[in-house]
């Protein structure tokens, strides 16, 4: 029923932590899809983790082209995006797996050694949590919603906002979903684990800025 599709670009050094959250999962997802765009640091983890499927380009394709690709290549019910960055909590596909809305979002805890920058960007929504941050996402958008496959792909990730720094894809399919009636469910837990490190910021060369956030950043408002 669900897809998760990993995105790494410069994350190979990472997306052990990642796909390995993926295949403890007390429901295994029925699909798992990874992704390096280009960034020739994850030849490794085909003999590593064998049971998952690849997708290892020697170019990069940049944000848009990659994801838009990734979700093409989806046939569940269901599809979720995540950096190879992040990780899901145990028992976050088997909560997913009880959608019957078009799109179902959830909270996110904040990690890593950059976490304290979610408190100056976004001080009403997150706070301290056992250590890291929460970040309170009831009924918004974030680049590992689940959404229902078709209908994102009748949107697809062509089309984004830009504000001058961050590529937010993810958000102008948010919009659109809505715009066209996409219902939504909220999990009010903390299902994703956020990775803020110093590699968040990456240089895709079909960028217009030489320094972009990943468009797994969740659109960060400023």
């Amino acid at each position: 029923m669900i897809t998760v599709v990993i995105a790494s670009y410069r994350y190979g050094h990472l997306a052990a932590h990642c796909i390995e959250s993926l295949l403890s999962q007390t429901q295994s997802p029925s699909r798992i899809l990874f992704v390096d765009d280009g960034g020739l640091d994850c030849k490794h983890l085909p003999t590593l983790y064998p049971d998952i499927e690849y997708i290892l380009r020697q170019n990069n394709l940049g944000v848009v082209d990659n994801f838009q690709d990734m979700l093409s290549r989806v046939n569940t019910e269901y599809v979720l995006f995540i950096g190879a960055d992040n990780w899901l909590r145990s028992d976050a596909v088997e909560k997913l797996s009880n959608a019957n809305t078009d799109i179902v979002t959830y909270d996110i805890v904040v990690t890593g050694e950059l976490k304290d920058e979610i408190l100056m960007r976004v001080p009403v929504e997150a706070f301290p949590y056992q250590g890291d941050l929460y970040w309170d996402r009831q009924d918004q958008h974030h680049g590992s919603m689940m959404y229902r496959t078709s209908f994102g792909k009748r949107i697809g990730y062509k089309k984004r906002y830009e504000d001058g720094v961050h590529p937010q894809e993810d958000w102008n399919l948010w919009d659109r979903m809505r715009e066209q009636g996409a219902t939504v469910a909220s999990i009010k837990e903390g299902l994703l684990f956020y990775r803020r490190h110093r590699e968040n910021f990456l240089k895709y060369a079909h960028e217009t800025e030489d320094s972009q956030e990943s468009a797994l950043s969740f659109a960060l408002q400023e």
